[in-house]
């Protein structure tokens, strides 16, 4: 591998890695806030103590998220330089607005609610956590219309003297199309998976046999009713959100679309495949179980729509980049790699059904009245129901940014000629190397803390308050 492969591979990782604690994030901060501002005004324990284990919950997943994502921007400069010095004046704004504006509002709020038990009013102490949802929903907006800009630049214009795209308009970097499509979708995504956690870890309690209260399994059977309608609710608008979302992805990269369905010739009425076998030189490939039109309808609204294939779009974009050095891939190749963008599309919505089903099934289980549900498959459920949306969410950003390349800004510079020319490989080799073992090492902290307080459950009601205990410290972290 040279240092290009490289530097494509720790990206990846550490993007990836990095993409597992921010739905969660999201997702849990919203509920935790909700279940506080309930507290609030019912004052009911169960919603109090629900706050505080849905917190520690929420606590340790951002702190795993904040470490591993401060990794992601050192890589522009260390293994990106020369895609860092192309965009920077545009790529790097958005960032900046994420880091000075969203990341100090949610670490600072977040500070005040964990110490802030008993130390500041309550409805004040319920807004905060309201107010670190709305700085992780910021830092996405931000973060995602970075990411927009790499899908669909816009907003910008290119400076021959300098080699370098410069600022035009960076109200149009913050509306791109791709960026007004992607943001709910991301957004829905992530209270699917915070509500699917939720499911899953109240789930287990509300199941567990041997001595529990009454009244903290029926706490525990509602909490489990919250997480699935909030999962179920947000995930019929991912379906909405990423039905637009095809519509704008085909319009503005037609090879990524033709790519998820290996479609090589240019159709109408084009099938949606469920199954395909491509041939063993990658230029064909046979349909084996496939729905009539449906591709045309998710990429143009239209059953008969025409959806380019993929040597067509290659034609095109050979003619019109091939002659700019910023542009022209080292084999004049812009097709990306179809099996992972093939299965990456099919596995996001597939494990999103899926998730999607889980969560009818635990809201169909704990009607009132019932008892809790008994049987071995049942423990599959509680494991599943956190860690599917999860993994749907990473296999549709690994498509998204799978079925880009060859670009990493698209049409204005492609991947090989954004690389840190001057890093030799071995250097990245062992940079690579050092994260990916110091993210396993993270990865075995945050599982063991969140399986550890995922079984303690909620505290005592006679906890319930600093009041009640007589103590003023923040008794999130009263371990």
């Amino acid at each position: 591998m040279d240092n290009l492969d490289l530097a494509r591979w720790q990206f990846a990782i550490t993007t990836v890695y990095h993409f597992l604690f921010v739905p969660i994030t999201i997702g849990l901060s919203a509920i935790v806030a909700g279940y506080h501002s309930a507290w609030v005004r019912t004052r009911k324990p169960g919603y109090l103590r629900l706050t505080k284990w849905l917190g520690k919950l929420f606590t340790i997943n951002f702190a795993l998220g904040l470490v591993t994502g401060i990794v992601q921007e050192f890589q522009f400069g260390m293994n990106w330089s020369d895609y860092s010095r192309f965009v920077g004046d545009i790529f790097g704004a958005p960032l900046a607005f994420e880091a000075l504006l969203a990341f100090f509002l949610e670490s600072t709020f977040l500070g005040l609610w964990i110490f802030g038990w008993g130390r500041i009013p309550e409805k004040l102490h319920a807004w905060t956590m309201w107010i670190v949802h709305i700085g992780t929903v910021l830092s996405a907006y931000f973060i995602l219309a970075a990411n927009s800009f790499m899908q669909n630049p816009v907003g910008y214009r290119f400076n021959p003297e300098s080699g370098r795209a410069e600022m035009a308009d960076f109200v149009a970097v913050l509306v791109n199309k791709v960026q007004l499509v992607t943001f709910p979708h991301v957004i829905l995504s992530s209270y699917m998976t915070g509500g699917a956690v939720v499911v899953g870890v109240a789930l287990w309690h509300y199941l567990r046999r041997g001595p529990i209260a009454d009244r903290d399994r029926e706490m525990y059977r509602k909490a489990v009713r919250v997480g699935a309608i909030v999962s179920l609710v947000a995930s019929l608008g991912v379906v909405v959100t990423g039905d637009l979302q095809g519509k704008v992805m085909t319009e503005v990269q037609p090879m990524k679309m033709a790519a998820a369905e290996g479609l090589y010739r240019t159709e109408k009425s084009a099938p949606f495949s469920i199954l395909t076998i491509g041939s063993l030189d990658g230029q064909d490939a046979t349909r084996i179980i496939e729905v009539p039109g449906l591709l045309s309808f998710l990429g143009t609204g239209s059953f008969g729509g025409e959806v380019k294939g993929i040597r067509d779009v290659q034609a095109d974009y050979q003619q019109k980049y091939a002659g700019n050095p910023r542009t022209a891939d080292q084999a004049t190749n812009y097709v990306p790699n179809i099996p992972t963008t093939y299965w990456t599309f099919r596995l996001m919505m597939g494990v999103g059904f899926v998730s999607m089903a889980l969560s009818a099934l635990a809201l169909w289980a704990t009607r009132k009245g019932t008892t809790p549900p008994s049987g071995r498959w049942w423990r599959h459920v509680v494991i599943w129901s956190p860690l599917l949306p999860v993994f749907a969410i990473s296999f549709g950003w690994i498509f998204t940014e799978v079925g880009r390349q060859p670009w990493i800004v698209f049409g204005e510079m492609t991947t090989a000629n954004g690389v840190s020319p001057s890093v030799p490989a071995w250097s990245v080799l062992v940079s690579m190397a050092v994260y990916t073992l110091l993210y396993a090492a993270l990865m075995v902290v945050e599982v063991k803390l969140f399986l550890k307080y995922t079984r303690v459950g909620a505290e005592p009601a006679d906890t319930d308050t600093p009041a009640e205990s007589g103590e003023d410290k923040p008794l999130v972290f009263a371990y």
